[in-house]
C-alpha cells in the first residue's frame, strides 16, 4: 500500500478547493451520475481480478482498494476533505485448500467459511453421522438435538439455517466430531459466511456441499448404509494490519456531524462487487460532487470500513475508540451495504430510536418519489451500524437484498460487476446524497443520541469485549500454528 506521505504530497499539489455553489439537495442529487458510478465498479472489479480474485482483509487487493479511494478522497481532494488512515490489527484466515472425496472417491464441490480451522494432521476419512433437522429452531444449534448422538472419530452431516454455523460446530466438536459437512439450506451455490475470529480454538473443521448432495446422503444414512467421506482443509491464522478510511469536509460545524458509511473489503470468495462496492462507489461518488458546494451548516464525514466481512471489525474498532464527546458529535449514521442487488428490494431500515425516522424518512421519501417500492424493516445485527447503535447515533440505512433470490452471488466469486443492478445503485445513490445534503443544511427535528452525556456503559463495555475476544484468538493463534497440516496443535 502506498505510503500516506506520497499522499500528503500530492494533495500539496492538488489546487485550490472547488466549492463556488451554495448547496442545494437537488443541485447534488442532479450529479450523481450512473457512468461515474459504474466507473468506480469497473476499477474495484480490476483491482480484484489483479489480486487473485478478491479484495479481502489481509490481502493485496484490499490494499490496493484502500489506495484506490486515497488516490480521490486524499490526492485529489486535499482542499476540500480532512482524510485519515485509521489502523487496526485483526485474525487473519485464509483456507488454501479445501476438498471432499465422496463414498465412491469422487471430488465433491465444497465451499470454505471464514475462520474454518483446518484439517491438523492431514485428510480426516471418516463415516458421516446424520443429525436432525429442525427448520424452526435451527439444525444442531442446541444441545437437546444432540441427545442421543454419539459423533466420537466421526463427520457430523448438518443442515445450515436459522441460526449460527459456529453454534453448530461447537457442539459438533463438544460431541466428538471430527468436522462437519454442512449442506446448504437451499438450491444453488451455497454462499460464504464468516464464523468469526472468536470462535478460533472452540470448533471443528467444516465443508458445506449442496443441499442436493447432502440430501442423498442423509438418504443414504436413513437407509443403514456406511457413508465414508473425507475432508482436507489447509489454513492459515496470523494477525495482520487492517485500516478505515475516514474522510471529513473541511466546511461545517465540527460539533454536528453527518456521517456517512460502508465496508470495503469483499469475502476472499470474490471481489464483492456489489457486496460492497456498489456502497464504496455511493460513497465516492457523493464525496466528488459534494466538493463543488459550499454554505452548508454541518460536516459530512465519509468512512470506508475494513475487515466488516471479518465481523464488523473496522466499525466496531471505529465506535469503540469514540469519546463521549466525540460520539456526541455524530448526530446521524447512514449506512449503505449492498445498495445494488440484481433483483433489488428497497429496504429502510429503521430501529427504536426516536431519532432513526428523521433520515429513515427521508430516503424513504426519496424511493418512494422515484417510483420505488421503499419499505421499513427492523435493524439486524449484520452490517456496520451495529456499534453506532450500540451508542445511541440515530441511524439508517438502504439494503436491497443478500437473498437468493436477490442477489444470487451474495458472497460468491460472480459477484463481479455484471452482478449489479446499476438503476437501483443510481436511484439509492441519489437518495443518499439527497438525505446527506438535506442533514449538511440543517438537523432541525434531529434529536442528539440517546445518553448523550456519556456512552452508555453497558454498550461500551460490549464492544470491548468483541475487541477482547479477538486479540484472544489473535494471541492464541500465533502461539500455535500458521499452516493447519504441519502442526500437532488440534483446533
Amino acid at each position: 500500500m502506498k505510503s500516506l506521505e506520497i499522499f500528503a504530497l500530492g494533495a500539496l499539489f492538488a489546487g485550490q478547493g472547488f466549492a463556488t455553489d451554495v448547496l442545494k439537495p437537488e443541485d447534488l442529487v442532479a450529479k450523481i451520475k450512473t457512468e461515474e458510478l459504474e466507473r468506480n465498479l469497473w476499477n474495484l472489479n480490476r483491482i480484484a481480478q489483479e489480486n487473485g480474485g478478491n479484495r479481502a482483509f489481509g490481502t493485496p487487493g484490499y490494499e490496493a482498494s484502500i489506495d484506490y479511494v486515497l488516490e480521490r478522497a486524499k490526492t485529489r481532494f486535499g482542499p476540500e476533505y480532512d482524510t485519515t488512515l485509521q489502523p487496526f490489527d485483526h485474525l487473519y484466515n485464509e483456507v488454501r485448500e479445501i476438498s471432499l472425496t465422496g463414498p465412491d472417491g469422487e471430488a465433491v464441490d465444497v465451499v470454505t467459511l471464514i475462520y474454518n480451522p483446518g484439517t491438523d494432521d492431514g485428510p480426516i476419512k471418516a463415516p458421516l453421522i446424520d443429525t436432525p433437522v429442525d427448520d424452526t429452531r435451527g439444525s444442531a444449534c442446541f444441545e437437546d438435538q444432540w441427545e442421543g448422538i454419539d459423533a466420537t472419530g466421526k463427520l457430523a452431516l448438518v443442515k445450515r439455517g436459522s441460526c449460527a454455523i459456529a453454534d453448530k460446530l461447537r457442539l459438533a466438536r463438544a460431541h466428538g466430531a471430527l468436522g462437519v459437512i454442512l449442506y446448504h439450506n437451499n438450491a444453488g451455490t451455497p454462499n460464504s459466511a464468516t464464523l468469526g475470529a472468536e470462535s478460533y480454538g472452540q470448533i471443528v473443521p467444516v465443508a458445506t456441499i449442496t443441499q442436493a448432495v447432502g440430501q442423498a446422503w442423509k438418504a443414504s444414512l436413513a437407509a443403514g448404509e456406511e457413508v465414508v467421506v473425507e475432508l482436507y482443509i489447509d489454513a492459515i491464522f496470523e494477525e495482520r494490519k487492517s485500516w478505515n478510511i475516514i474522510a471529513e469536509t473541511k466546511e461545517g460545524d465540527p460539533n454536528n456531524v453527518v456521517m456517512l458509511g460502508a465496508h470495503l473489503d469483499s469475502v476472499q470468495a470474490g471481489g464483492g462487487i456489489n457486496d460492497d462496492g456498489s456502497g464504496t462507489s455511493l460513497l465516492m461518488e457523493i464525496m466528488t460532487e459534494l466538493r463543488y458546494y459550499k454554505g452548508y451548516a454541518n460536516k459530512v464525514r465519509f468512512a470506508w470500513w475494513g475487515a466488516e466481512e471479518s465481523g464488523l471489525v473496522g466499525s466496531l474498532y471505529y465506535t469503540s475508540t469514540l469519546t463521549p464527546e466525540e460520539a456526541d458529535k455524530i448526530r446521524f449514521y447512514f449506512n449503505y451495504d449492498m445498495v445494488g442487488s440484481p433483483y433489488a428490494e428497497y429496504q429502510i431500515y429503521v430501529g427504536d430510536n426516536e431519532g432513526d425516522e428523521a433520515g429513515a424518512s427521508r430516503l424513504f421519501s426519496y424511493l418512494e418519489a422515484a417510483g420505488k417500492p421503499a419499505q421499513y424493516v427492523n435493524f439486524g445485527s449484520s452490517s456496520d451500524y451495529v456499534g453506532f447503535l450500540e451508542l445511541g447515533i440515530p441511524s439508517s440505512s438502504i439494503f436491497t437484498g443478500a437473498s437468493a433470490s436477490t442477489d444470487p452471488c451474495y458472497h460468491l466469486a460472480c459477484d463481479t460487476i455484471s452482478n449489479v443492478n446499476l438503476d437501483a445503485l443510481t436511484v439509492n445513490s441519489k437518495a443518499a446524497a439527497n438525505a446527506a445534503a438535506e442533514f449538511a443544511l440543517s438537523l432541525e427535528g434531529v434529536p442528539r443520541r440517546r445518553n448523550d452525556s456519556s456512552v452508555n456503559p453497558r454498550s461500551r463495555n460490549a464492544i470491548r469485549r468483541e475487541f477482547l475476544k479477538w486479540k484472544r484468538a489473535a494471541a492464541t493463534a500465533a502461539t500455535q500454528k500458521s499452516c493447519s497440516h504441519a502442526s500437532d496443535n488440534r483446533i
